[in-house]
């Protein structure tokens, strides 16, 4: 199973936001020259995390900043502002009811994965923006 990449880039675009909003207009041209993806997904993706509340974006080029500090934006809150949490794991919708396996499917790991659906949350919940700014700092020292 694949994740998307919907959310590494979120974490990438709010990264550049916190690292350059200071010293330049941080517009979707230059994050999608960053991400290396097409301006359109990163306007897509900065629309979702306005929604959010996790950032401020100017029309034109007026540029983009956080709307929160760095230590108060988790890994978490970027997940839910531009992933479809209830399709984390998504089962087979009519599996064979007269196969004893396809019967139970959907009893066997509803609960399952909802609890480790649950303790990635927990695990996302632990790690802000703030904390990857530190390594990013370390890291390019």
């Amino acid at each position: 199973m694949q994740f998307s990449f919907r959310m590494p880039v979120a974490v990438h675009i709010l990264l550049c936001i916190a690292c350059f909003q200071k010293e330049i207009k941080v517009t979707s041209t230059f994050l999608s020259g960053s991400v290396n993806v097409h301006p359109v997904i990163i306007r897509k993706t900065l629309g979702q995390l306005k929604a959010a509340g996790l950032v401020d974006v100017a029309a034109g080029v007026g540029g983009a900043k956080l709307k929160k500090a760095p230590a108060d934006i988790t890994l978490q809150d970027i997940f839910q502002a531009v992933e479809e949490e209830e399709d984390l794991f998504h089962l087979q919708e009519n599996p064979n009811p007269a196969c004893p396996v396809g019967r139970n499917i959907h009893a066997l790991l509803n609960g399952r994965l909802q609890t480790i659906r649950g303790h990635m949350m927990d695990d996302l919940r632990q790690i802000t923006l703030q904390t990857l700014l530190d390594d990013l700092s370390k890291r390019t020292a």
